[in-house]
């Protein structure tokens, strides 16, 4: 019996002794993965939803990571869960854009208000400016929506400007590690006259959409 107890204790002192392993592990994500860690967590703070809902749509449903904001986007504007966003797009097989149709909503939604425009947005940016009285004329492709959508959710979330999101996109990066480096304050290139002009489209509300090619 006492040599039982005294395993006992030992196996208490080795649980408490390893949270470095054990319990730095959030619904499956190791510590290691600090970047994505970092993405779900914003994802979950942005939306509304919690963290492991996010993370169980990401393993679930296999959606890529880039695309997660905008299932969680989507559902909110929409006013449905996640799960019917996912299932027209991963079961249904329909694009962004036509969900988006689906459900009333129209490009709109997707266009932050930018004082320049470049790359890869130059085109998305471009086909609004010229199709802004007649929305439902707006072609943009799944990655087109998905640019728009992480451009809108880094920015605003991390109060940046959004054409440091462009410049670090134009760049290669994926928005994974974007939402990285500017939640670690390395996207130092933004300037005050980015933000400035953000500001100014905060309060207006005036050339929503209208970015300079």
């Amino acid at each position: 019996m006492k040599n039982f107890i005294t395993a006992l204790m030992l196996l208490i002192i080795v649980i408490l002794a390893v949270p470095a392993s054990a319990q730095n592990v959030s619904t499956g994500i190791s510590i290691a993965d600090g970047e994505l860690r970092s993405f779900y967590l914003a994802i979950g703070d942005y939306y509304r939803v919690p963290e492991p809902r996010v993370v169980h749509v990401k393993k679930h449903y296999r959606v890529r990571d880039e695309e997660l904001p905008v299932v969680f986007y989507l559902a909110s504007c929409a006013h449905v869960e996640p799960d019917v966003i996912i299932d027209l797009r991963f079961r249904q097989r329909m694009s962004w854009l036509n969900i988006t149709f689906h459900y009333g909503l129209t490009p709109e939604i997707y266009y932050v208000p930018v004082q320049r425009v470049g790359p890869p947005y130059g085109k998305a940016y471009g086909h609004y400016k010229k199709h802004e009285h007649d929305y439902k004329r707006v072609v943009l492709a799944d990655e087109d929506v998905v640019n728009l959508v992480n451009l809108r959710f880094i920015s605003d979330y991390h109060r940046v400007a959004p054409e440091m999101v462009m410049d670090m996109r134009s760049q290669g990066g994926r928005f994974v590690v974007i939402n990285e480096e500017v939640r670690k304050g390395k996207g130092e290139h933004r300037g005050d006259d980015d933000d400035k002009g953000k500001d100014k489209h905060q309060e207006d509300g005036k050339g929503k959409g209208k970015g300079k090619d």
